[in-house]
């Protein structure tokens, strides 16, 4: 059997969730693939936090390039979060030969040029399918069995925390100060909720999904963006009035004038599939010349599903070394 040795670098949640799907799943992973994969060294400061996870000390490194310069090391799994030195990490990576997997939609979505070409002159896979909509496989359908369409739009609700805030306002009738609390409290949001209720966290998505459906770079900062904040219990009803529900979308579509996209609330029908998602849930519909219309629906964050969506890339990159 084939052992396939990887680098992570960060331990945080999304680490955590990673390496724990890794390890309930191992022996069912090497007996699908033939492969036995390894985290072997962690690039991680607090070494003594609770995970409930097996790791030792030996696996710690407070040094990026103990894991860049080791010849055994094949992948390399970046969950810093953040920009910097995210990139960095990814890029330098990338240079001594390794493959680079990803759920960091922030550096993907500033950097996308530079990370996609680093990869291809060093011939090396980078992938990211966690970066957008955690464990819904998304953007691999987009690059495999659907990149024979001419996609003409695609919508996404692809922030769990905005979703379960509209939500509890339109079904529940409570406040948006009030749910932002009650997300908080729950974990669903951040103590600084600003990338999540201000659309920037959206616009970061948005920015892979058109690289990948239009082949079109729009740098995040110059996406039109608005979030959440300014909607009141009247625009709800008057959109409940007119048979409609407020969701925070994400939307790029082909037009004749080339390709438009934002990111704000919109009055979608109730009727439409993204009208009835959910609290912490995501969806992006895509329609393409061939396909038509679907929709991807799940969960979009967490530490499980993210670490499904970030070993099953760890998982096809393996497979392709064997």
């Amino acid at each position: 059997m084939k052992k396939v040795n990887i680098g992570l670098l960060g331990l945080g949640n999304i680490g955590t969730g990673t390496y724990k799907t890794l390890e309930m799943n191992h022996d069912l992973i090497a007996a699908r693939s033939g492969l036995d994969l390894a985290i072997t060294r962690i690039l991680e400061i607090d070494t003594e936090r609770e995970r409930d996870i097996t790791v030792v000390p030996e696996q710690f490194t407070q040094d990026a390039s103990v894991i860049f310069e080791d010849p055994d090391i094949s992948i390399v799994i970046e969950l810093l979060g953040g920009i910097e030195p995210a990139t960095t990490f990814m890029l330098e990576a990338m240079r001594h030969g390794k493959h680079v997997v990803t759920a960091n939609k922030a550096a993907v979505a500033a950097n996308y040029d530079a990370l996609t070409k680093c990869a291809k002159e060093n011939k090396v896979f980078f992938r990211y399918e966690a970066s957008v909509g955690g464990g819904i496989p998304v953007l691999n359908a987009l690059t495999t069995v659907l990149q024979a369409n001419d996609f003409m739009e695609v919508l996404g609700i692809v922030n769990g925390t905005t979703n379960y805030i509209l939500t509890k306002m339109t079904d529940e009738g409570l406040p948006y100060e009030e749910v932002l609390k009650d997300a908080q409290a729950k974990g669903f949001a951040e103590a600084d909720p600003t990338a999540d209720v201000e659309g920037i966290d959206v616009a970061n998505k948005l920015t892979i999904l058109m690289a990948l459906t239009f082949g079109n770079y729009v740098h995040p900062n110059d996406i039109p963006r608005e979030g959440i904040t300014k909607i009141t219990m009247d625009d709800i009803a008057a959109a409940k009035a007119r048979g409609n529900k407020i969701k925070l979308i994400a939307r790029a579509a082909k037009t004749e004038s080339g390709i438009e996209y934002s990111v704000g609330p919109m009055e979608l029908p109730e009727s439409h599939p993204l009208a009835g998602v959910n609290d912490e849930f995501n969806a992006i519909f895509v329609k393409g010349n061939a396909v038509d219309d679907l929709m991807f629906y799940g969960k979009g964050a967490g530490p499980l599903p993210t670490g499904s969506a970030v070993m099953g890339d760890v998982l096809s990159i393996a497979k392709h070394l064997k």
